[in-house]
């Protein structure tokens, strides 16, 4: 049997490989010489690189799916093991550890093996034709890392900092919270819907009044630890650049994708005008 069939056989392969690649990034950190935040960004860009290699290995991009949720948890944990916490390092760590975890279970949930890839990355082949390797390693490795380490970093910076933490920390911290909390149940909603057999589009839950409920929760994930770098250390002009990055891939890359997608099922135009694009409230 192919081992990429076989589901067991591939969590462990995924597990080894990102085992390897965190070990890689922590060594690389610790042996650059330069400032925090550029030692930081060339370990993440080369485990980035290892990941992409065994992409290739297991002819399977999705291989790279977890690391979006994975990444942080290693990075800011990693740092967090040799500081004294306060309070505002306890909010930002407890968030993303929170954040991350129900983001990896639910990857978990839906992964079926190295036999099967993420749609996107498929009709990307489909599209680029000869130039997908480059598309593949920029579009579908690449950009995501250095978005996901824009977003970790307000939270780098706290725990290092001297940071004690105040009400406005702790309301950043429920944001990201209920964020998590969000995406946890429109996910839940999305995979009973599917399980059900149900054809056409989901229209119960936080799915009834918006499309991307679960990308609303990803945005606001990151805006509430932007705002607590901010509530936290004062404003800096690049705690909050992440998040907004992250605002306009779901805007400008994800949310158009899945709608085009949705586009080839009957009554999408009527879904789109009765729904929001985030926002899961009614329109009037």
């Amino acid at each position: 049997m192919n081992i990429k069939d076989n589901r067991k056989i591939s969590f462990a392969l995924v597990g080894i490989v990102y085992l390897l690649a965190s070990a890689l990034g922590i060594v690389v950190y610790l042996m650059l010489p330069f400032d925090m935040w550029l030692n930081l960004l060339i370990a993440d860009v080369l485990s980035t690189v290892f990941t992409f290699i065994f992409s290739l290995v297991f002819s399977n991009a999705s291989v790279y799916d977890p690391y979006w949720s994975v990444q942080p948890i290693v990075i800011t944990v990693a740092f967090a093991i040799f500081e004294e916490m306060t309070l505002a390092k306890v909010l930002v760590l407890v968030a993303i550890i929170l954040w991350g975890v129900r983001l990896t279970a639910n990857w978990a949930y839906t992964f079926h093996g190295l036999s099967h890839q993420d749609w996107r990355y498929t009709m990307l082949h489909e599209k680029t034709k000869e130039f997908y390797p480059l598309i593949n390693f920029l579009g579908i490795h690449l950009v995501p890392t250095l978005i996901v380490y824009g977003v970790t970093l307000p939270a780098v910076y706290v725990i290092q900092s001297d940071a004690v933490g105040n009400v406005w920390c702790v309301l950043a911290f429920l944001v990201s919270v209920f964020a998590a909390c969000l995406q946890g149940v429109s996910d839940i909603q999305m995979h009973k819907f599917r399980k059900s057999g149900t054809h056409g589009f989901i229209r119960t839950g936080l799915w009834r009044y918006s499309r991307h409920p679960n990308y609303l929760g990803e945005i606001l994930m990151w805006w509430g630890v932007a705002f607590l770098g901010i509530a936290a250390l004062g404003f800096r002009w690049y705690l909050p650049v992440g998040a907004f990055a992250n605002t306009l891939l779901f805007l400008f890359v994800s949310i158009p994708m899945a709608d085009k997608r949705q586009s080839r099922k009957p009554g999408f135009a009527e879904y789109k005008s009765e729904t929001r694009m985030l926002l899961p409230i009614k329109r009037i």
